[in-house]
């Protein structure tokens, strides 16, 4: 087990500082919109809709988002137009899909997996066999 020393303590820290970050489902509803957009993107208006959150309420998430380096934005006109940082943050929501669905049983997670939107790379194959994996990993109880 790692020791936890002043060097390593601003990188648990950061580590926190992101978990806050993504603590909010309207958050991580915006994430996934804008991973399964692509690199193109978003725009605002869209994931107002997707949302359901009023206007200054979205912009206070997406500022919340873009200040940890989460999103990235570019206004073209009257238009702005958001997009995910890095890939790595797709990556990041695809493991927590898996993470979440190895602890349902198996009708629970099939109909947590219909319910959820597409994550390019998430299909329902892959997240079920990484739930699965998941599962097989984990010490009996």
């Amino acid at each position: 087990m790692p020791v936890r020393s002043r060097a390593t303590e601003p990188l648990y820290q950061i580590k926190a500082d992101l978990f806050k970050c993504l603590a909010h489902p309207a958050r991580i509803q915006v994430l996934e919109a804008l991973a399964a957009s692509g690199p193109e993107g978003a725009a605002v208006t869209q994931l107002l809709e997707l949302s359901g959150c009023g206007s200054s309420q979205l912009s206070q998430h997406l500022a919340v988002l873009r200040r940890f380096g989460l999103v990235t934005s570019n206004r073209a006109g009257n238009a702005v137009e958001y997009r995910l940082a890095e890939p790595l943050v797709a990556e990041l929501l695809k493991v927590a899909r898996a993470f979440l669905l190895a602890g349902l049983a198996d009708e629970a997670r099939l109909q947590a997996l219909r319910a959820l939107p597409p994550i390019p790379g998430a299909t329902p194959a892959t997240l079920l066999e990484a739930s699965n994996d998941a599962l097989s990993a984990s010490p009996a109880q």
